[in-house]
């Protein structure tokens, strides 16, 4: 049951993410701890987050900048293999309560790249990709920092979600291929990350109907109270 729950939430995890640019993680990452522990969320995390920008790229590859996905991932796919590496020998209860303080941190920091409304180049994309990137490896998704982003270097709609897709998806996949090579991925794990995973895409390709019709300020509140509600949750599960 525990596992059905999980795929449920991977569904409209998906959903979500595919209308804003993130959330996938933030929603079901509370979700995996409680199912399968700290050590083995992440990793399994990863593995849907791969295919949960996949299905972004697919359903908008003809918007993406790929100059701007090429700047951000030069610094931030290496930076995430060692992010990988340094999740891996801290303790399981630090991973649960740095992973719910970040979440909550992240609402405050959202709100205050928002209202300064700043302007990205592509050489911000390369700077700030190597610090996003190695906060990815240890937390799992750092969507609320990426996603304002590349905003601010003019995406919008489709070419937003393709391009952070694909700047992602680099970031993932190296991510993924660090915990393959520590050893954090065996047959177990990976199994229960291509079935989280395939939920995940599945939302995501509903979400493209959704995009143009609804108006993402208000998935944004949805998503700080999420996000609230999930470091509060890991945050519990590292006291317990």
């Amino acid at each position: 049951m525990s596992f059905v729950f999980v795929l449920v939430v991977g569904l409209v995890a998906g959903t979500v993410s595919g209308i804003i640019g993130t959330g996938s993680s933030v929603m079901l990452v509370p979700v995996l701890v409680l199912a399968f522990g700290p050590q083995q969320a992440v990793p399994v995390m990863a593995i849907a987050a791969v295919m949960a920008n996949l299905a972004r790229i697919l359903s908008w590859w003809r918007e993406i900048d790929w100059r701007a996905c090429a700047a951000y991932a030069v610094t931030a796919a290496p930076a995430a293999a060692l992010g990988a590496g340094t999740l891996l020998i801290l303790p399981a209860r630090l991973v649960d309560g740095g992973l719910g303080a970040f979440f909550i941190a992240m609402i405050f920091l959202r709100r205050w790249l928002a209202h300064h409304e700043l302007s990205a180049r592509l050489w911000h994309l390369a700077l700030f990709g190597g610090p996003i990137g190695y906060l990815t490896g240890i937390v799992a998704s750092t969507g609320p920092i990426s996603v304002p982003l590349f905003l601010a270097y003019g995406l919008v709609r489709g070419g937003f979600l393709a391009t952070e897709a694909a700047g992602s998806l680099a970031v993932y996949v190296s991510k993924t291929l660090a915990f393959r090579g520590l050893g954090a991925l065996p047959a177990e794990v990976i199994g229960r990350g291509l079935i989280v995973g395939a939920s995940v895409m599945a939302g995501s390709f509903v979400a493209k109907r959704l995009v143009l019709h609804l108006h993402p300020d208000r998935f944004r509140l949805v998503m700080d109270a999420v996000m609230l509600g999930s470091g509060l949750t890991l945050i519990w599960a590292a006291l317990r």
